[in-house]
């Protein structure tokens, strides 16, 4: 909601904490922080959910924001993370209010910036 209403944050990284199987937030980067901050918090080799605040500029010159959720599961993460990451993303993208779009990311490519804003300029 802080993202959404306020812009406190222009991204949220969460990770499932095994030992108390649950889903923390991980980082949160402020609002000034570039795109590549945010897909350089994301490890090349353990799973994360992770919701951007994405501001653009409409085809009709206005400024917009859409929020994704991008569920992040890299080839070189261990099969038990990508197997738990999955079973729960339905459940937790349910709670997160004010997504507009869903990513399902497995390398850079999936959440390369361009990728974002084709899909937010489509709508």
């Amino acid at each position: 909601m802080e993202l959404k209403r306020r812009k406190v944050h222009r991204y949220v990284i969460f990770k499932i904490d095994d030992r108390r199987e649950e889903i923390v937030v991980e980082k949160t980067g402020a609002p000034g922080e570039s795109y590549d901050d945010f897909t350089a918090s994301l490890p090349a080799d353990d799973c994360r959910y992770a919701v951007y605040d994405l501001d653009f500029v409409s085809d009709d010159n206005c400024r917009k924001s859409k929020i994704f959720f991008i569920s992040w599961s890299p080839s070189d993460s261990r099969i038990r993370a990508k197997t738990i990451y999955a079973v729960s993303r339905n459940q937790f993208r349910h709670e997160l209010d004010g997504v507009h779009f869903e990513i399902q990311a497995t390398d850079p490519d999936d959440v390369d910036l361009e990728v974002l804003r084709g899909r937010a300029t489509r709508t």
